[in-house]
Protein backbone atom coordinates (compact mmCIF):
# COMPACT_ATOMS: atom_id res chain seq x y z
CA UNK A 1 0.00 0.00 0.00
CA UNK A 2 1.26 3.31 -1.14
CA UNK A 3 1.75 6.69 1.02
CA UNK A 4 -0.86 8.18 -0.60
CA UNK A 5 -3.17 5.71 -0.26
CA UNK A 6 -1.96 5.45 3.60
CA UNK A 7 -3.07 9.38 3.66
CA UNK A 8 -6.73 8.47 2.13
CA UNK A 9 -7.22 6.18 4.42
CA UNK A 10 -5.92 8.44 7.51
CA UNK A 11 -7.58 11.12 6.53
CA UNK A 12 -11.09 9.13 5.79
CA UNK A 13 -10.49 7.43 9.70
CA UNK A 14 -9.93 11.11 11.02
CA UNK A 15 -13.37 12.59 9.74
CA UNK A 16 -15.50 9.35 10.14
CA UNK A 17 -14.47 9.23 13.82
CA UNK A 18 -14.91 12.99 14.49
CA UNK A 19 -18.61 12.91 12.74
CA UNK A 20 -19.45 9.49 15.07
CA UNK A 21 -18.01 11.23 18.17
CA UNK A 22 -20.90 14.34 17.29
CA UNK A 23 -23.59 11.46 18.27
CA UNK A 24 -21.93 9.57 21.08
CA UNK A 25 -20.45 12.62 22.75
CA UNK A 26 -22.71 15.77 21.61
CA UNK A 27 -22.36 17.60 25.33
CA UNK A 28 -18.42 17.94 23.79
CA UNK A 29 -19.06 20.01 20.42
CA UNK A 30 -22.42 21.80 21.57
CA UNK A 31 -20.89 24.59 23.65
CA UNK A 32 -18.42 24.91 20.53
CA UNK A 33 -20.97 26.43 18.70
CA UNK A 34 -21.59 30.30 18.81
CA UNK A 35 -24.66 31.19 20.56
CA UNK A 36 -25.44 33.61 18.21
CA UNK A 37 -26.06 30.57 15.51
CA UNK A 38 -29.51 29.11 15.99
CA UNK A 39 -29.87 25.66 16.82
CA UNK A 40 -27.16 24.22 18.30
CA UNK A 41 -28.60 20.64 18.25
CA UNK A 42 -29.20 20.63 14.30
CA UNK A 43 -25.79 22.43 13.62
CA UNK A 44 -24.26 19.59 15.64
CA UNK A 45 -26.01 16.70 13.67
CA UNK A 46 -25.45 18.42 10.24
CA UNK A 47 -21.80 18.76 11.52
CA UNK A 48 -20.82 15.28 12.82
CA UNK A 49 -23.37 13.87 9.35
CA UNK A 50 -20.69 16.12 6.88
CA UNK A 51 -17.83 14.82 8.79
CA UNK A 52 -19.05 11.22 8.09
CA UNK A 53 -20.20 11.33 4.79
CA UNK A 54 -17.46 13.19 3.38
CA UNK A 55 -14.63 11.10 5.10
CA UNK A 56 -16.39 7.79 3.36
CA UNK A 57 -16.61 10.33 0.16
CA UNK A 58 -13.22 10.43 -0.06
CA UNK A 59 -12.72 7.01 0.12
CA UNK A 60 -14.22 6.43 -3.47
CA UNK A 61 -12.30 7.66 -6.89
CA UNK A 62 -15.48 8.90 -8.13
CA UNK A 63 -16.01 11.04 -5.14
CA UNK A 64 -12.68 11.72 -3.86
CA UNK A 65 -12.38 15.22 -5.53
CA UNK A 66 -15.94 16.87 -4.24
CA UNK A 67 -15.55 15.29 -1.03
CA UNK A 68 -11.69 16.91 -0.81
CA UNK A 69 -13.56 20.48 -1.81
CA UNK A 70 -16.43 20.18 0.28
CA UNK A 71 -14.51 19.22 3.50
CA UNK A 72 -12.15 22.18 2.59
CA UNK A 73 -16.04 24.01 2.57
CA UNK A 74 -17.17 22.78 6.19
CA UNK A 75 -13.94 23.36 7.71
CA UNK A 76 -13.93 27.19 6.96
CA UNK A 77 -17.65 26.95 8.70
CA UNK A 78 -16.20 25.63 11.62
CA UNK A 79 -14.09 29.19 11.76
CA UNK A 80 -16.31 31.00 13.53
CA UNK A 81 -16.48 28.37 16.17
CA UNK A 82 -12.92 28.46 16.94
CA UNK A 83 -13.22 32.67 16.86
CA UNK A 84 -15.49 31.88 19.39
CA UNK A 85 -13.48 29.44 21.50
CA UNK A 86 -10.88 32.38 21.96
CA UNK A 87 -13.49 35.55 22.36
CA UNK A 88 -14.60 33.30 25.21
CA UNK A 89 -11.22 32.89 26.87
CA UNK A 90 -9.89 29.72 26.04
CA UNK A 91 -12.99 27.45 28.43
CA UNK A 92 -15.97 26.17 28.83
CA UNK A 93 -17.38 26.10 32.08
CA UNK A 94 -17.39 22.30 33.20
CA UNK A 95 -15.52 21.31 29.64
CA UNK A 96 -12.91 22.16 28.01
CA UNK A 97 -10.05 24.42 29.50
CA UNK A 98 -7.11 25.49 27.52
CA UNK A 99 -4.35 28.30 27.55
CA UNK A 100 -5.34 31.07 24.89
CA UNK A 101 -2.47 29.95 23.19
CA UNK A 102 -3.43 26.34 22.30
CA UNK A 103 -6.99 28.20 20.75
CA UNK A 104 -4.12 30.55 18.71
CA UNK A 105 -1.87 27.50 17.30
CA UNK A 106 -5.63 25.27 17.06
CA UNK A 107 -6.51 28.39 14.41
CA UNK A 108 -3.23 29.62 13.08
CA UNK A 109 -1.84 26.61 12.28
CA UNK A 110 -3.44 23.21 12.82
CA UNK A 111 -6.75 24.57 10.62
CA UNK A 112 -5.25 25.31 7.88
CA UNK A 113 -3.03 22.12 7.68
CA UNK A 114 -6.57 19.95 7.63
CA UNK A 115 -7.72 22.02 5.16
CA UNK A 116 -4.14 21.13 3.81
CA UNK A 117 -4.59 17.88 4.24
CA UNK A 118 -7.88 17.58 2.77
CA UNK A 119 -6.68 19.21 -0.44
CA UNK A 120 -3.78 16.67 -0.43
CA UNK A 121 -5.91 13.75 -1.45
CA UNK A 122 -8.14 15.59 -4.39
CA UNK A 123 -6.00 13.90 -7.29
CA UNK A 124 -5.18 10.39 -5.47
CA UNK A 125 -7.00 8.15 -7.87
CA UNK A 126 -5.86 4.62 -7.25
CA UNK A 127 -6.46 1.85 -9.85
CA UNK A 128 -9.03 -0.44 -9.86
CA UNK A 129 -8.69 -4.42 -10.83
CA UNK A 130 -9.82 -3.33 -14.41
CA UNK A 131 -7.56 -0.55 -14.73
CA UNK A 132 -4.42 -2.97 -14.11
CA UNK A 133 -5.16 -5.73 -16.58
Amino acid sequence: MGLKRINVLLLAGFYLFAGINHFINPAFYLPLIPDYLPFPNAINIISGTAEILLGGGVLFNRTRKVSSYLLVAMLITFIPAHIYFLEIGSCLENGLCVPEWVSWVRLVIIHPLLIIWALSVRNFAQKTKSQLM
